[in-house]
């Protein structure tokens, strides 16, 4: 059976080091990012994503002005975010800029829209943390609105009412293609449903099987609703080398260094190597290795999850510029042939 699958990457602008060990400055992270986007173009991928931060260890806190600039260096790659936190956001600037990404880029915007699981956002830009659910629920519900390109009449608690408000500039073909981040609870997925906006999961940890049951609930509550299934897709973290040894070995010292100092803000053990080598096996989130051991993890997790999107966080800690160039390049040119010849997309 053909499954048509698109293939992307996506970074948070982690923060790498240079070759004496020192971290490099944020603004030499940026231009990094914006030449790994060009190099994904060049390899024929289909996305590319940046994730909103406002923290020390991850460079992108303004996505849309990064992703400007690629749009300005890059022919045929979409570009987006991985996530828009939209709960500490006003959803009209949301719009307006990736309406204004989408006329600059010539139609090729998207917007990955999510409550964020970092929380730095919120005291930053006035908001209240235990107001964190229903922020995304009444922001989503203006920006599904927004959506449909007419005069919006809208109000709630969260932002001043509107009566038959037109947003500029307006999508110049079709609607801006939105998607909802779920990092995997039932309400997130059947939220997503409802607006009928397609899904992308945030596998991180653990067997991407275990979101199966989230995939069919997903599919039965656009049933009940009477809408069509929208495209569903996956984020998972990973790194390409030569070899399955090397890829680990690269990958290892500052994923775990990563996964260790965010654990120790949220009372996560300390990352061990038993642990990494069980996410990087088969049954694992970390899709790394050679580049036929990366299709054959993507292919199987495609498959069970029926996606049509497959993006992976390409970015881990302080891994080298050097080393991502590389990943990247192998991931466009060995492992994006073989995931669609598997999957008879060819």
């Amino acid at each position: 059976m053909t499954q048509l699958i698109e293939l992307g990457l996506d970074t948070f602008g982690d923060v790498t080091r240079a070759p004496d060990g020192r971290p490099l400055p944020q603004a030499q992270v940026l231009r990094h990012v914006v030449d790994e986007a060009t190099l994904a173009d060049q390899v024929g991928l289909h996305f590319f994503g940046v994730g909103e931060h406002h923290r020390e260890d991850f460079a992108v806190s303004a996505p849309e002005v990064v992703l400007a600039a690629i749009a300005a260096r890059t022919e045929r790659i979409h570009l987006g975010t991985a996530v828009t936190v939209l709960s500490s956001d006003d959803p009209i600037r949301v719009y307006q800029r990736f309406s204004t990404l989408n006329a600059l880029s010539n139609g090729r915007a998207e917007v990955i829209l999510g409550r964020g699981s970092f929380t730095e956002s919120f005291p930053l830009f006035g908001y209240d943390l235990s107001d964190y659910d229903s922020l995304f629920d009444e922001k989503l519900q203006l920006f599904a609105e927004l959506l449909k390109e007419a005069p919006v009449t809208w109000s709630g608690r969260t932002r001043p009412a509107l009566r038959q408000q037109r947003v500029f500039p307006p999508i110049e073909h079709g609607r801006l293609l939105a998607w909802i981040g779920v990092g995997g609870t039932p309400a997130s997925v059947v939220r997503a449903a409802h607006y009928g906006l397609p899904l992308m999961l945030a596998i991180i940890g653990g067997s991407p099987q275990r979101f199966a049951p989230y995939v069919d609930l997903y599919h039965q509550t656009l049933e009940r609703g009477g809408l069509p299934v929208p495209p569903i897709g996956a984020h998972s973290p990973g790194h390409v080398a030569p070899s399955d040894e090397q890829a680990r070995e690269e990958l290892w010292p500052h994923y775990a260094a990563m996964m260790t100092r965010i654990g120790a803000e949220r009372g996560w053990p300390p990352m061990t190597r038993a642990h990494f080598d069980r996410e990087a096996g088969p049954d694992g989130a970390l899709c790394v290795g050679s580049p036929e051991t990366v299709a054959n993890k993507i292919v199987r997790t495609a498959t069970s999850l029926h996606l049509a999107r497959f993006d992976m966080k390409y970015s881990a800690g302080t891994m080298p510029h050097d080393l991502l160039r590389r990943s990247i390049e192998l991931y466009g040119t060995r492992v994006a042939p073989l995931v669609r010849e598997r999957l008879g997309a060819n």
